[in-house]
């Protein structure tokens, strides 16, 4: 399990109005994965945007209600991050649940009530605050997203930096290329965008458009400066 955080500590500042939460491992295939969800005030006054969800508790939910206003709006980045969207989803019933391509259809997520599946386009709920970009045709799509005020790019498992370790997760992680300060996509992944044109469309929005100052990723290391290099790097693929 991931080290407890002192409980005003739960919530942790990555810019302007955008917070970061560390949440417990979970097996992926036998191999543990930190989780980490990000928190996004919206600049509205209506409440909170929330990424990836970590496991819920009622000091976590107390924070966020605190420094970013009443959950309006949960979205999952990719079909494999969904465990703790149906928890979330019934703490907040009135929030709007986004899916990722190839989510809600899934048995894991029969319980969920999705507002819509997420386009290229960011939902005008939150398109002041937020920008987004899909990675398609691989066997797995991601979306993007961007924080316009923090300049923060929020990628799921695009892009993974874990920090160096022995054993069979170690060796599979470098690898992959996903150790240390550029890191990359899952090896396996990569190979499945056999048409590598749309990707190389959406990472020229990233890259070029967005030019992120911030990134924040669920798997291993933030950079909280000159991330566009960074994102450059890791996506050379």
């Amino acid at each position: 399990m991931t080290e407890e955080h002192p409980k005003d500590d739960l919530l942790k500042e990555f810019g302007e109005n955008i917070w970061i939460s560390e949440g417990p491992e979970v097996n992926f295939f036998s191999i543990p994965y930190p989780t980490r969800m990000a928190v996004v005030k919206l600049s509205d006054g209506k409440g909170a945007w929330i990424w990836s969800p970590v496991q819920w508790s009622e000091e976590l939910g107390k924070q966020v209600e605190e420094k970013a206003g009443p959950v309006q709006h949960i979205v999952s980045p990719n079909k494999i991050h969904h465990i703790f969207l149906q928890e979330w989803s019934q703490k907040y019933p009135n929030a709007k649940v986004y899916a990722p391509p190839g989510l809600a259809g899934r048995s894991v997520v029969q319980d969920v009530v999705f507002h819509q599946e997420l386009k290229d386009e960011a939902p005008e709920e939150y398109q002041l605050d937020m920008e987004q970009v899909i990675f398609r045709g691989g066997a797995m799509e991601e979306v993007v997203f961007f924080h316009k005020v923090s300049s923060t790019c929020i990628v799921g498992d695009l892009i993974q930096r874990h920090a160096p370790s022995d054993g069979w997760k170690g060796f599979l992680m470098k690898s992959n290329d996903c150790v240390g300060s550029t890191g990359s996509t899952p090896r396996e992944w990569r190979w499945s965008f056999w048409n590598r044109t749309p990707i190389r469309e959406s990472r020229y929005k990233i890259i070029f458009e967005w030019k992120p100052k911030k990134l924040l990723i669920a798997h291993g290391e933030n950079a909280t400066e000159n991330a566009t290099p960074v994102i450059k790097n890791a996506l050379k693929w």
